[in-house]
């Protein structure tokens, strides 16, 4: 994709970030990780959905800190899919920088049984998977569901699909205006003992929770970590959303 520069961020961030000079090994848009050790999430969404309640496709800023916008994500995804599968619908999110120009594809197949945390683990078609590709069509890493009674549980895979990060979900999920809380899904080693970072769903606060069905993230990891493993956990953080706080937002709007 090839149009026009946006010349104003579309979120409520200030600015955008600049672009670092390209770097060898990196993926071309995605410079701008290199420098991070925080990525701040913003959904969006219009007052045909806020009045309505009709699900239209998903729409994100990513920013820094200092709330310079760096990247936007767009879902593609037919009406159909939509109304009748709702959060467990099959996408294809398109990532883009301020010029346009199509840096990492984020893709989920559509699952009729995906979802449940026990059928992924008795069942590996049922588990939800994501890839992502960066520049699209080069694969960097894959999201895998793994099965659990009690938690959400993921493993982060390299284009070799060998484990290189673990995500653990909290026991409980907590949501909607009345519950001021955030809930916190742990990075973790690739052998699960460790944490080194977060991805965490924000408290907006009563009123915003009450009106507005955008949701508020954050991603934390150590600067140092891999570009594509940086990459590979937006793809994750999106996993999450669909999984544990779109049909919130619905339930609330109903």
């Amino acid at each position: 994709m090839n149009f026009s520069p946006i010349t104003s961020p579309p979120g409520t961030a200030s600015a955008w970030m600049p672009k670092p000079s390209p770097i060898p090994g990196c993926p071309p848009g995605l410079e701008y990780l290199t420098q991070l050790d925080k990525i701040k999430i913003e959904q969006l969404t219009s007052l045909v959905e806020i009045f309505t309640g009709w699900d239209r496709n998903n729409k994100y800023v990513l920013s820094n800190s200092n709330n310079q916008q760096f990247l936007y994500v767009f879902e593609e995804t037919d009406t159909c899919m939509r109304i009748c599968c709702g959060n467990s619908r099959g996408f294809k999110f398109h990532v883009i920088d301020n010029l346009k120009q199509e840096v990492m594809t984020i893709t989920r197949e559509f699952k009729c049984c995906a979802g449940c945390c026990w059928f992924a683990g008795c069942c590996t078609g049922c588990a939800f998977e994501v890839r992502v590709e960066a520049p699209p069509g080069n694969l960097i890493g894959t999201i895998r569901q793994k099965g659990s009674f009690w938690k959400a549980n993921y493993d982060i895979l390299d284009e070799r699909d060998q484990t290189i990060l673990k995500i653990e979900g909290p026991c409980c999920i907590w949501d909607g205006a009345c519950c001021p809380c955030e809930n916190e899904f742990k990075l973790l080693t690739a052998d699960g003992q460790t944490q080194i970072g977060s991805l965490t769903k924000e408290y907006a606060g009563f009123v915003k929770e009450m009106v507005s069905l955008a949701d508020k993230f954050t991603i934390s990891f150590p600067v140092d970590l891999s570009v594509k493993a940086k990459g590979t956990l937006i793809g994750a953080l999106l996993l999450i959303d669909f999984m544990f706080f779109e049909h919130q937002n619905n339930n609330n709007d109903n």
